[in-house]
């Protein structure tokens, strides 16, 4: 276990998105359709999206380098949405950035949802607490 893993386990699991503030990540695992920020092996917040049916979302972009929040505190973990589209065939879509801050840089990961309308287009986040 790394010592940024023992010290996220000392200062108790991450319950929420908020609590990331602060927080030292200690690595990172993406692909098109995820992105996980671990603080331990029992402790991650993963992002992603539940497909339903007639929507796609997925990472259109990582502006900086994940690896730029490993090793340091965040200072900075925000949300941001914007339902201005694209022009494509697409009915409805949504545009939904992650910005993440450290001393050693920051990263932005824009992610893309589209749909007919009737299905959500939103990244789920899901903190996991392996300890309960």
């Amino acid at each position: 276990m790394s010592a940024v893993e023992t010290y996220n386990i000392l200062r108790g699991s991450v319950r929420t998105f908020d609590e990331l503030l602060g927080r030292t990540v200690s690595h990172i695992e993406k692909s098109d359709h995820e992105l996980i920020l671990y603080l331990s092996r029992v402790n991650y917040v993963r992002f992603y999206h539940h497909q339903e049916c007639c929507e796609d979302v997925y990472i259109e972009d990582v502006c900086g380098d994940l690896n730029d929040l490993v090793g340091s505190p965040l200072l900075v973990a925000e949300e941001v949405t914007d339902y201005t589209g694209p022009d494509t065939d697409a009915e409805s879509w949504t545009w939904t950035y992650y910005r993440f801050a450290t001393q050693q840089g920051s990263v932005s990961v824009r992610w893309y949802g589209s749909s007919n309308g009737y299905y959500s287009e939103s990244v789920d986040i899901e903190v996991v607490d392996c300890t309960k």
